[in-house]
């Protein structure tokens, strides 16, 4: 308990001002912050990724729409993954708590009580909704911009890149040669400054 007090050991601000040499010399893990607050915003910046990045994600499955067949439960989630909530658009079903994705968990788990397949129920969900129901639709010709606009969207910007690096490095070139008179007016200043 001691080592970890002294690893917080954290010097008020009127003494790092007072002494910075003592300020310097202080132990622990905080000693990188300045008295600018910027060190302050960062480490709160920090923390608060890291609790972000730690938590666990949320599901949005209210526990009277839990089946009591476990295996059943496993296979409800999963078909709930794999649709997106037709009013978040970038959620799954399993995820959103939109009364629309309710009512898409709750009508999964009925078409799975009812002794359907997990492909069954996709099919009848496609059948009704299309392929805007699917997070991961097929490769069709309708869909093929949805699938083929990243790998472009990469290319174009590594091409981009590219001609940007080859633009910089001709003028980096064309300026690093004087002309024999400039040449001339550096090489005299240098002399006048001896």
């Amino acid at each position: 308990m001691k080592t970890v007090a002294k690893m917080l050991a954290w010097p008020s601000l009127r003494a790092k001002r007072s002494n910075p040499e003592a300020a310097a010399r202080t132990p622990g893990l905080l000693r990188f912050a300045r008295n600018d607050g910027w060190s302050w915003a960062f480490a709160l910046f920090f923390a608060i990724f890291i609790a972000l990045a730690c938590a666990p994600a949320a599901q949005a499955v209210q526990p009277d729409e839990i089946l009591a067949d476990s295996a059943m439960e496993a296979r409800a989630r999963a078909l709930s993954a794999e649709l997106r909530c037709m009013v978040c658009q970038n959620q799954s079903i399993d995820d959103s708590d939109a009364t629309l994705a309710r009512d898409l968990r709750l009508l999964v788990r009925e078409r799975l009580k009812a002794g359907d397949s997990d492909a069954a129920v996709l099919d009848y969900l496609h059948a009704r909704y299309g392929d805007f129901i699917l997070l991961k639709p097929p490769f069709k010709p309708g869909t093929a911009l949805l699938w083929l606009l990243p790998a472009l969207a990469v290319a174009l910007g590594g091409i981009a890149i590219a001609l940007g690096a080859r633009r910089l490095s001709r003028r980096a070139q064309t300026q690093d040669s004087l002309s024999p008179e400039d040449a001339d007016e550096v090489s005299a200043l240098l002399k006048l400054d001896d």
